[in-house]
């Protein structure tokens, strides 16, 4: 039994490790698509979320960019199980864009686009 323990724990350290290396080559490429693709900062950027609703995960994408004059908007699904959620926001860098989007990744079950 602690063989098969011990392997199915190796199995899940695996699955992290290649989760964070995409999640690395992820930022990686946004970085350099932004880099690549802007003439000057700061930018107008549009982060597009999609949210389980519930009032704590859209309030804490809020507390997110609160603070910045983001334009945010919030569109339930048509099952009314998820919520859209579309921030509208002046980003000096592209360093700071990606730490927005670490930052929200938190939340639990959101997406983003």
């Amino acid at each position: 039994h602690i063989l098969g323990l011990h392997i199915i724990v190796l199995s899940v350290i695996a699955i992290f490790n290649f989760m964070d290396q995409k999640t690395k080559e992820f930022y990686e490429r946004l970085k350099e698509n932004l880099e690549n693709t802007t003439e000057s900062w700061p930018l107008e950027y549009l982060y597009k979320f999609i949210v389980p609703t519930n009032e704590e995960s859209v309030k804490l994408v809020y507390k997110a960019f609160d603070g910045l004059g983001a334009v945010i908007k919030t569109k339930h699904s048509s099952t009314g199980k998820f919520t859209s959620v579309s921030v509208n926001v002046v980003m000096p860098s592209s360093d700071l864009i990606i730490e927005k989007y670490k930052e929200v990744s938190s939340i639990e079950g959101i997406v983003s686009l």
